[in-house]
């Protein structure tokens, strides 16, 4: 690593196990609030990968279904984001094809490609055979397809 370390603390409650009975609970969910604004001092983007790798496939502690659930419609009710969160017809569908049992998450590293050369952390994970998004494959193996479909959400 040419002299150089990384420090990081990727689940600031270090005890796991209080972690858990918080996340059982019924009015706990799932989601994201940094929006990027702290890019180069935390990186919250492997929270999915993190809760089907570790809380649903190591520790058992929710099916697969429930895991998914949780982290789509259970988010998408709780802010009344309507049309998401579910495959359902009419409704707009981001869907990731995933290898569940070949998921995993790589150490997290600075990259410096915002303007400028400003840093960001990232995290890449494996696992993700595809994401589809509108139709449309979006990401493939990893790698993006050049596919733009996105729409803006609006309520």
């Amino acid at each position: 690593m040419g002299g150089k370390r990384l420090f990081i603390l990727p689940v600031l409650n270090q005890k796991m196990e209080e972690a858990a009975e918080m996340l059982k609970r019924p009015y706990v969910t799932l989601g994201l609030a940094d929006a990027g604004a702290h890019s180069k001092q935390i990186m919250d983007a492997s929270q999915p990968t993190f809760f089907l790798t570790y809380w649903v496939k190591e520790k058992g502690m929710f099916s697969l279904e429930e895991g998914i659930r949780r982290m789509t419609s259970d988010t998408a009710d709780l802010f009344g984001i309507k049309n998401r969160g579910r495959l359902v017809e009419g409704a707009f569908a981001d869907i990731n094809v995933i290898d569940f049992n070949g998921m995993s998450l790589e150490y997290p590293e600075i990259v410096n490609d915002f303007p400028g050369g400003a840093g960001r952390f990232i995290q890449r994970a494996n696992g993700y055979t595809s994401t589809i998004v509108n139709g449309e494959v979006f990401m493939e193996s990893g790698k993006h397809t050049g596919v733009l479909n996105g729409k803006m959400l609006r309520n």
